[in-house]
């Protein structure tokens, strides 16, 4: 006789299986949520020991790395510098020789030199001279600014503004002479993150700010930024509508989408 009889999950096979998928995907959530605060530590991290870095220089040689003087730079066998505004002039800020915000240069890339010649910091800075940047891709400016552990193109610059040195944390994706063009490439949440393990967690106060520089950033803007004039238009990082404004965490697509930079005090 022809046997009709056809096999099958039951129901209790087909719930094994559906259980460990939800345990599978769970994981795989879980370890990416994991991921991603490792980054955001490691690149708080990565603050502080570029804070230690420069007190370290500082005690050592009676300057900041970049600001030391043309004739300390030459006696302690540091790259050479005009010891002219923003070129070595060791007056205590991290400057280019016009002291405008919209292109690195001088002090602010000898900075990276000069730390690594102190052998502080590693990545082997030794490209930058006393000198604007040249013409950068995203991959050729690594040589110069050293990669932020977030990761994404997201990287760290050093400039001076209203009497105080700061860090930038932000993907340049472009440089002249003259000029910067980035992009915003942190979330709001990774900058909310990193703002709360480094300062207060809120954008428009402390020394880790939301880097703004348009009306539309509400008192989140921050007019002492590098690059003003490109790449610092989006107004999506902040939630104005909170007093004091916060993060836009808002909801899940506007926690994760990439329209921050940040500004943090150089301590």
């Amino acid at each position: 006789m022809k046997n009709n009889k056809q096999s099958g999950f039951t129901l209790v096979e087909l719930a094994i299986v559906l259980v460990i998928v939800g345990l599978i995907i769970g994981g795989v959530l879980v370890g990416q949520d994991m991921i991603k605060s490792a980054a955001i530590r490691s690149t708080a991290t990565q603050l502080d020991r570029y804070n230690a870095a420069v007190n370290t220089f500082r005690d050592k040689y009676g300057y900041l790395p970049g600001d030391i003087s043309s004739t300390a730079a030459a006696r302690f066998g540091f790259v050479t510098r005009a010891g002219t505004t923003g070129q070595g002039d060791g007056n205590g800020l991290v400057q280019n020789s016009t002291q405008a915000l919209t292109y690195l240069g001088h002090e602010m890339l000898l900075f990276w030199v000069d730390l690594n010649t102190a052998n502080l910091v590693d990545g082997g800075f030794t490209t930058a001279t006393d000198a604007p940047s040249p013409a950068l891709t995203p991959d050729t400016i690594k040589a110069y600014l050293p990669e932020a552990r977030i990761g994404r193109g997201n990287l760290f610059t050093v400039f001076a503004a209203s009497g105080f040195n700061y860090y930038q944390l932000m993907n340049i994706t472009a440089t002249t002479t003259s000029a910067i063009t980035s992009v915003n490439n942190l979330s709001p949440q990774e900058a909310f993150n990193i703002d709360q393990k480094t300062d207060d967690g809120y954008p428009a106060t402390g020394i880790t700010r939301n880097a703004c520089a348009t009306a539309a950033c509400g008192t989140a803007a921050v007019a002492t930024t590098l690059n003003i004039t490109t790449g610092l238009t989006d107004d999506q990082c902040t939630d104005t509508s909170a007093t004091p404004d916060v993060y836009n965490t808002v909801s899940e697509a506007a926690a994760n989408n990439t329209t921050c930079q940040l500004r943090l005090r150089m301590q």
